[in-house]
């Protein structure tokens, strides 16, 4: 019978780790991202996402390159 405590640490730590990998801390985020919304830095042109963010976060933001998924922080707002 296996031992599911060893897996379940592992599972934990492997959501963890995904939570916290999406949202930049200040310091690692882009140097043009200077709007403070709610304590999250935004490029200017956050208001119109699919205009001015897909160039870095992809057509459907969902991430592209170094850059994050729009969805990691803001759920389902898009």
């Amino acid at each position: 019978m296996l031992k599911t405590k060893p897996l379940q640490g592992l599972l934990l730590l492997l959501a963890l780790l995904f939570v916290f990998s999406g949202c930049k801390e200040d310091d690692e985020r882009p140097a043009n991202h200077t709007v403070n919304k709610n304590g999250a830095f935004h490029a200017p042109g956050l208001n119109n996402p699919i205009g001015d963010c897909t160039s870095c976060h992809g057509s459907t933001l969902r991430g592209g390159g170094e850059a994050p998924s729009c969805y990691t922080c803001h759920g389902q707002k898009w």
